[in-house]
């Protein structure tokens, strides 16, 4: 199963960052269509941000146990978040919310305050 974390701010409820972890178990490696649901979703996701957007931000990726975490730079509180990184992390949230209520056995979502 893959558990994805959405870091809000505990201030305004702004996403702040997420980790995705675990491998989904649909189906086995290279025919896992929840697995590679949430896989294009996040990479997309850091991709676009780091291609057109002006933001600093950490990214620490495990292949192995299928880690991914993405944190706005510096992580704190007070962070303005801009316009085009919101509306890409919402929509990566929203993503993620549609492949767990048609696959909850493979994917599970916390919201965690920072």
């Amino acid at each position: 199963m893959t558990h994805a974390t959405i870091y809000k701010s505990s201030l305004n409820g702004e996403i702040l960052g997420f980790r995705t972890e675990g491998h989904a178990g649909y189906a086995r490696k290279g025919s896992d269509i929840v697995c590679a649901s949430i896989s294009i979703l996040v990479i997309n996701t850091i991709n676009t941000i780091d291609l057109y957007c002006d933001c600093r931000y950490d990214t620490y990726v495990d292949e192995k146990s299928g880690l991914i975490e993405f944190k706005l730079n510096p992580f704190v509180k007070d962070l303005q978040v801009s316009n085009e990184v919101r509306v890409l992390l919402n929509g990566l949230e929203l993503g993620l919310c549609q492949v767990a209520k048609e696959n909850p056995k493979h994917l599970t979502i916390t919201v965690e305050e920072v």
